[in-house]
């Protein structure tokens, strides 16, 4: 027999490796998440000098950085951004987050909702189910950008003037770098905008244009020398320096229906003047366009030149009763308004 003392005992050592090994593998990702939200921190502080000493005001109450150990989640609080232009933001809370192991993609979200201020026109308030944006591919030239307002309700504070969208089922907003051929990025960008079932404020020129029904429309445009952009503006706006080295939206095209009314559009070149008003021509491929310009001719309050409005849905009037269902119209930016061939409509867009 075997006497029990002289037995050898097989070594644990084997059992405390696997444990070991994931210790040394959350040290290791721990001192990665701390230096990765150091560098955030460090680079969102230099960006906000560096806009300050552009003109930028840029406040908040609080910062915090939080999210160990899958996730960076930056939350700022009482955050007011102020452009040189007069025009701000402003959120209760605002937060960014981001995989740790994927920091070239963010979203940021406004729980709370925006605070929008207009230069010269006042404050308006933006709630919503939703409002988000999500940034992918922040460290490339120029990143993707996609902006999302889900059910927002728009609510001009007191003594502002009023805002032209009361409500809309969905906002939203997209850029990405233009490409030549299928890889190469250029210094232009290409936008969408897309509005769907927009309501206008009570008596104003989108509720008049939309015969009381929604506004449904989606705009898209390349930005040429967009890089003037990131120069962050001054006083007259982010699109002043960019208008005056020659910057144009090009290729514009688009639809939109309001009510009964439907068109497309569309744009070669269209260009901002030395007041910041667009300029240009706009081809319109028009469904019935009276009910849209009759509404428009109707409306009580807003800058809507209402002889003109009636000239138009007078000459639309006559084109239709030829029996045609699709009328091509004409829409010039030009001397600060908008003209529907020789009658004018409104103001021009005003860029800056």
């Amino acid at each position: 027999m075997t006497d029990a003392s002289t037995t050898k005992r097989h070594s644990r050592k084997g059992l405390y490796a696997p444990f070991i090994l994931v210790l040394i593998a959350l040290a290791a990702w721990t001192g990665w998440w701390i230096f990765l939200t150091r560098q955030i921190d460090t680079r969102l502080e230099a960006q906000v000098q560096t806009l300050r000493q552009d003109g930028w005001d840029i406040r908040y109450a609080d910062k915090s950085i939080t999210g160990w150990p899958f996730r960076t989640h930056v939350a700022l609080t009482n955050l007011i951004v102020q452009a040189p232009s007069g025009h701000a933001i402003k959120a209760t809370e605002l937060t960014a987050e981001a995989n740790a192991y994927q920091p070239t993609k963010w979203v940021v979200v406004a729980p709370q909702g925006l605070m929008l201020t207009r230069a010269g026109k006042g404050e308006v308030a933006v709630k919503g189910d939703a409002i988000r944006m999500s940034a992918s591919g922040i460290d490339q030239r120029w990143p993707n950008l996609a902006l999302e307002m889900v059910n927002p309700v728009f609510t001009a504070q007191t003594g502002a003037e009023p805002f032209p969208i009361a409500r809309a089922a969905r906002i939203e907003f997209y850029a990405r770098p233009h490409l030549e051929g299928s890889t190469a990025p250029t210094d232009d960008v290409d936008v969408m905008f897309r509005l769907v079932d927009g309501q206008g404020r009570a008596n104003g020129p989108v509720e008049g244009f939309a015969q009381d029904g929604r506004l449904t429309t989606q705009l898209e445009a390349e930005i040429g020398q967009a890089s003037l952009l990131k120069t962050g503006g001054d006083a007259a706006g982010v699109f002043s320096a960019w208008t005056k080295a020659g910057g144009t939206f090009r290729n514009v095209r688009g639809d939109l229906q309001a009510g009964d009314s439907r068109a497309t559009l569309s744009s070669d070149v269209l260009r901002a003047d030395a007041n910041g008003r667009l300029t240009g021509q706009v081809q319109l491929q028009a469904q019935k366009p009276l009910p849209a310009l009759a509404g428009l001719m109707a409306t009580r309050q807003g800058p809507v030149n209402r002889i003109g409005a009636a000239g138009a849905a007078a000459a639309a009037g006559a084109a239709e009763a030829t029996g045609k269902e699709q009328l091509p119209l004409t829409l010039v930016f030009r001397d600060g308004r908008t003209w529907l061939g020789p009658f004018p409509l409104a103001p021009a867009p005003k860029l800056f």
